[in-house]
């Protein structure tokens, strides 16, 4: 059992970032995520970004009222996906009088290194860790079209339901979200 779930998160770190390459600013941004974090001491709580397996999650798939729910998983070792986090949260101040709720879900292993890029970066948007690692389960669940590569997101709200396996620029993010407006 442990073989196979290990054997998928290889698969799935493989696969992840749709072999996009790295910019030189984002891949030195990505490799200072890595290191370790020695400036200061216990800064950061392990508690300060909830975390959730599939079954608490699933809800924020799936809230029905009045929002657009722009839901986008990500982790800090995916240089794509370091890289459109400004779009996303240039989306959640932009649009926030529109009703529009943008989540970070972060797909990473790690939770202090997850939490020291947080405090660096400032992140404004909502946030979780998704920390479930029965994957083969919960990635269809999302989207069947999913491969489990990332960035991913899934735009939904007023009806209508769309599921992106690709990084965003902030206006491919604004042209998209435009059609659910």
């Amino acid at each position: 059992m442990f073989q196979k779930t290990f054997l998928i998160a290889i698969c799935i770190l493989f696969l992840s970032c749709n072999g996009e390459t790295k910019s030189p600013n984002i891949a030195a941004l990505a490799e200072s995520n890595t290191e370790k974090v020695t400036a200061k001491p216990e800064a950061a709580s392990e508690t300060e970004i909830p975390v959730l397996n599939f079954e608490q999650f699933e809800k924020y798939l799936n809230i029905k009222d009045d929002n657009i729910h722009v839901v986008n998983f990500w982790a800090t070792w995916c240089a794509p996906c370091v890289k459109e986090l400004p779009c996303f949260e240039a989306v959640n101040a932009e649009y926030k009088n529109q009703n529009v709720k943008v989540l970070l879900v972060s797909l990473d292993f790690n939770l202090k290194k997850l939490n020291s890029f947080l405090e660096k970066h400032e992140l404004k948007s909502e946030k979780i860790l998704l920390d479930d690692p029965d994957q083969n389960a919960w990635i269809p669940k999302v989207s069947p079209k999913w491969s489990g590569a990332i960035p991913a997101t899934v735009i939904y709200g007023k009806g209508k339901r769309k599921f992106y396996e690709h990084s965003f620029t902030k206006a491919e993010l604004e042209k998209e979200l435009k059609d659910f407006l």
